[in-house]
């Protein structure tokens, strides 16, 4: 029995793992009101996220890549960087204010984004282009950007963004924005390194001191920055590249 090929799929399974009880942590804080559960969800996701990271990374290194590894894959993200956003949204709007009227339908737009995270991981898999960067948003940099939300509202001292994150028009317009961004034809930078020369990763050094500035500076609230960030500076970078 060759051990290599399940260690892979086995972290695929972790990740799995982590995004079920962030979703236990995030119904948690509906139930209770504790908004601390909030902190552990994204905690759980992040460790979500990094298992995802290195499923792929163990996979290339044993030379064991699969097709039931790649779908494994999107099903694990489809619950930790797709059901877990969108159950957050939800609640957002559960406990926001009730500028879209007191229909209890209403937070149940907060799914969109897992519907948009949804869309995008079946269209990942069979999109050739997008092997060495990407095109739309990924969808553990959304679920990143959504899952702080709580927590800036939680941590952060401004009366404005305590009203901006409590409007549920301002909270409709981040949910349709994540699931368009998800998709959207916006080819994006890459993180990873190929060539060990400043001159080949000035945009991705730039990006991660300035993210590293704002973590120091914000905490938390860097986080959605970062991603509108990252967003923006590849836009301005794809129109450098077309002139």
């Amino acid at each position: 029995m060759n051990i290599k090929k399940h260690i892979p799929n086995l972290i695929t399974l972790i990740n799995l793992f982590c995004g079920c009880i962030a979703v236990v942590f995030i119904s948690k804080a509906l139930e209770t009101g504790d908004s601390s559960n909030y902190e552990f969800a994204f905690y759980f996701v992040c460790l979500g996220i990094f298992f995802d990271f290195f499923d792929g990374f163990f996979a290339r290194l044993f030379k064991v890549s699969s097709p039931l590894g790649l779908q494994l894959d999107s099903l694990a993200d489809m619950v930790t960087s797709g059901v877990a956003p969108g159950f957050v949204m939800y609640s957002l709007f559960l406990n926001s204010a009730h500028e879209l009227g007191t229909n209890p339908a209403i937070p149940f737009l907060g799914f969109i984004v897992t519907l948009g995270s949804c869309y995008r991981l079946a269209n990942f898999n069979i999109d050739t282009r997008q092997t060495d960067s990407f095109i739309g948003l990924p969808t553990p940099a959304n679920a990143l950007f959504i899952l702080s939300l709580p927590l800036v509202l939680k941590f952060s001292d401004s009366l404005l963004m305590l009203e901006i994150l409590t409007n549920q028009w301002v909270l409709l317009l981040i949910t349709l924005c994540s699931a368009y961004i998800l998709n959207a034809e916006i080819p994006l930078f890459a993180l990873k390194v190929k060539k060990f020369t400043v001159k080949d990763n000035v945009l991705q050094i730039v990006f991660l001191l300035i993210s590293l500035l704002l973590v120091i500076t914000l905490q938390y609230l860097a986080i959605p920055l970062i991603i509108i960030f990252y967003v923006l500076l590849s836009v301005v970078n794809n129109m450098f590249l077309k002139k």
